[in-house]
């Protein structure tokens, strides 16, 4: 068994490093809607996003379809993310367990707005006339997705996600679609996980006369248990992914809790071209019997562009 899990571990490694040994170049600027590699969990973030292997609640919709099924409760989860240059990112995930399909349910929104942004041309030279009037317009992009995630045996999962994606710039805009796929094996032995997951692939986008790609991603990454007992569960997890648009990136993140109501989180990103380091930390409380609210928190080290919030809160019920 432990052969089995090292063979699909080299595997995935291959397959993340086989086009940097081909390619070993950058292609920043290659693809549009980035905003879908934007991460949309608190929780997630904390671990510096290395997910892909660990993702276990609605934010699965984003990480990793199949994840959604270690979702056994409906699970509800809402997050704001303040961005520099006071752009808002808000995200809404919720997973529903299917019996009558065996399966779970996942839907995702995902907004983000520019704010209003001085519009300047040959007649609004300084972002006002002659008169001293400024005009204003907005950007923003949205994206909705449909997820579905079952188990193929007892210990693997696969996962598919279709988006709905929409792009707007002052009175243009346009639409197009994009899908993920997921996996994810469970071997058994303290809860170690491997995760795989291509997202966002699809036909090119095309805004008013250009087609331009979608920033296809390739993940592939792990988690373990280091410690489960009645009072601590520490969990560490990496993950490894190569952008259509960039060189390989590479997380590491770990995940500490208490008694299963208090959390702390740290991680770091490599490769990325400013951020790194990450930290958070969450708080679990239960409401009557059958229902749990949570909060999470999550700050990123964004280099030159100083740092970036994110809050999430979740509800099980």
């Amino acid at each position: 068994m432990r052969l089995n899990i090292l063979k699909i571990g080299l595997a995935g490694l291959i397959l993340l490093m086989l086009p940097s040994l081909v390619f070993s170049q950058a292609k920043v600027g290659t693809t549009g809607l980035n905003f879908l590699e934007l991460g949309v969990s608190a929780r997630a973030m904390g671990m510096a996003e290395a997910f892909v292997a660990s993702t276990n609640d609605a934010s699965a919709v984003f990480y990793n379809p199949a994840g959604l099924t270690y979702v056994y409760g409906r699970d509800l989860m809402l997050t704001h993310i303040s961005m520099p240059a006071d752009i808002n990112y808000e995200a809404g995930m919720m997973a529903i367990p299917m019996e009558s399909i065996g399966g779970v349910l996942g839907v995702g929104v995902f907004s983000l707005n520019a704010g209003d942004i001085l519009y300047t041309d040959y007649s609004y030279p300084y972002g006002a006339d002659t008169d001293g009037n400024k005009q204003y317009f907005s950007a923003g992009d949205f994206a909705l997705s449909l997820s579905y995630g079952r188990f193929l045996t007892d210990k693997f999962s696969v996962g598919f996600t279709v988006k709905y994606l929409r792009e707007d710039l002052s009175t243009y805009n346009a639409g197009g679609w994009a899908a993920d796929v997921g996996t994810l094996y469970n071997s058994g032995y303290r809860n170690f996980k491997l995760g795989m997951v291509i997202s966002n692939f699809g036909p090119d986008f095309k805004f008013i006369d250009d087609d331009f790609p979608l920033p296809i991603n390739f993940k592939f990454g792990g988690s373990i248990d280091l410690i489960d007992n009645e009072e601590h569960l520490m969990t560490f997890a990496a993950e490894g992914s190569h952008p259509s648009d960039n060189l390989e990136k590479y997380n590491v993140g770990m995940e500490y809790w208490y008694q299963n109501r208090f959390a702390i989180r740290v991680g770091e990103r490599f490769n990325y071209d400013t951020d790194g380091f990450t930290a958070g930390g969450g708080l679990r409380l239960a409401i009557g019997e059958d229902m749990e609210f949570g909060v999470d928190y999550a700050y990123q080290d964004f280099g030159f562009l100083n740092e970036v919030h994110r809050f999430s809160l979740g509800l099980v019920f």
